[in-house]
C-alpha cells in the first residue's frame, strides 16, 4: 500500500522487451535507502517489484496487461517518473490509502495556473465517474489529490505550489495521458452491495430503489 506522496522523481535510464511485457530501470536517490529485493515501490502510481537493486538504480518488472492500462507502455529512456516506496505502520498517511494498482488511464482536457495554484481538469473514463465525490479523494500517476470540482464528464483537481514542484504536472500537456487509481473504499463498498442480480449501489442511488 502507499499513500499518494511522492517521495523522488527518477529517470528511466533502461527498457528491456521481455517475454511477458518490459523490464525497466529507474535510477534514483532517496527511495533506495531501506530498500531490499522483493519491495515494492510505485512508479507513477503503479506498484512495481524490485528485481534488482544497485546503489543507484533499481528494475522492475511490468507485466502486459499492465503496460495496456497505464501510461508506462508510453516511458522512454530519459522519462521522469514519480517515485514513493511502500508505507510502513509507522508512516503518517498524509494522502489517502492507494494500492498501486491502476484502474485506466485519464485524459488531461485543460491546464490553468491561476495566480500560483495549479488547476487541471480531466476527461473522466466511462464507467468510472461513480467513484468520485466532491472532495473526495483521487490518485493521479501516483498523487494523492482531493478533487476540487467535479460533473459528470470532468474531474478538476488542484495543485499548491509545493505539490506542483514536487511532481511532473508542469510538464503535462492537453491530451496527454495520466494514471489514474480511483478511491479503493468506494470500490469495495460497490462490490459488497452488488446483490445477486448484479446491481450495484450506483444502479440503487440512480433508480431510487
Amino acid at each position: 500500500m502507499f499513500t499518494g506522496i511522492i517521495e523522488e522523481i527518477g529517470q528511466v535510464t533502461s527498457l528491456q522487451t521481455t517475454s511477458n511485457g518490459k523490464r525497466l530501470t529507474v535510477t534514483c536517490q532517496r527511495v533506495l535507502e531501506g530498500t531490499q529485493l522483493g519491495d515494492s515501490i510505485a512508479v507513477n502510481g503503479v506498484c512495481i517489484t524490485v528485481v534488482t537493486l544497485t546503489p543507484t538504480s533499481f528494475q522492475g518488472d511490468v507485466m502486459e496487461v499492465t503496460l495496456r492500462k497505464s501510461n508506462l507502455k508510453n516511458l522512454q529512456v530519459g522519462s521522469k517518473v514519480h517515485l514513493e516506496r511502500a508505507l510502513n505502520l509507522q508512516t503518517r498517511l498524509g494522502g489517502h490509502m492507494v494500492s498501486g494498482h491502476i484502474d485506466t488511464v485519464i485524459q488531461v482536457s485543460r491546464i490553468q495556473d491561476r495566480q500560483g495554484q495549479f488547476y487541471m481538469t480531466l476527461l473522466i473514463p466511462p464507467g468510472y465517474r461513480k467513484y468520485m465525490i466532491p472532495q473526495g479523494s483521487i490518485c493521479l500517476d501516483g498523487v494523492s489529490l482531493t478533487i476540487a470540482d467535479l460533473t459528470e464528464s470532468h474531474v478538476t483537481v488542484s495543485l499548491i505550489p509545493e505539490s506542483k514542484k514536487r511532481t511532473n504536472f508542469t510538464h503535462l500537456r492537453v491530451g496527454d495521458f495520466i494514471n489514474l487509481e480511483c478511491d479503493l473504499i468506494g470500490k469495495y463498498v460497490e462490490n459488497m452491495v452488488k446483490d445477486q442480480e448484479g446491481n450495484s449501489l450506483a444502479d440503487y442511488i440512480k433508480y431510487g430503489f
